[in-house]
């Protein structure tokens, strides 16, 4: 069973969060583990295996880059550890912001962590743009295998983008 079929919701890139939230508190009574203690130990690994998925699955579909992960795992088009070819002027790009972002931090200077930020906030922009549509549009249509390679671009793009995050709140 997925994360889809489990919260009884039509496949997505991005699900509507009130209505997973929803779904999640109504499932988390349906299968928490303590409402099973009198149950057979069948039914109570039932239920614990469901509770866990379910907390998993909530985890997911409350984080866009991950529920983009999932959906893109589930058709089979990313693995785990992938190596990903990205277009190289946007890796130049990530090495140029890579490069300012290690002074600043030698620098320590707080206007250029918040021009850094502004920076790379931009870029996130620019790269979701070529696949806004697809994802914010994907409830009704779901996408096509082009377009969910499209957005598989977007999502190796966008983990670059946390790194560089990362390295900045360090």
């Amino acid at each position: 069973m997925n994360y889809f079929e489990l919260f009884e919701i039509k496949e997505t890139l991005l699900p509507d969060i009130r209505l997973i939230k929803t779904k999640f508190y109504e499932l988390s009574r349906k299968y928490h583990p303590d409402f099973f203690t009198g149950a057979g130990e069948a039914e109570q690994q039932l239920a614990l295996e469901k509770s866990a998925l379910l907390n998993k699955a909530f985890k997911t579909f409350s984080n866009k880059q991950e529920t983009i992960k999932y959906v893109l795992q589930l058709k089979g088009l990313l693995e785990e550890e992938e190596k990903f070819a990205l277009p190289n002027d946007f890796l130049m790009e990530m090495m140029e912001l890579n490069e300012l972002v290690m002074d600043a931090k030698m620098e320590n200077n707080r206007a250029t962590f918040d021009e850094l930020h502004k920076t790379i906030h931009n870029i996130e922009i620019d790269i979701y743009e070529p696949v806004k549509e697809i994802v914010e549009h994907s409830e009704s249509h779901f996408p096509a295998k082009e377009e969910l390679l499209q957005v598989k671009k977007y999502y190796y793009q966008q983990q670059y983008l946390q790194r560089m995050k990362s390295l900045l709140e360090k």
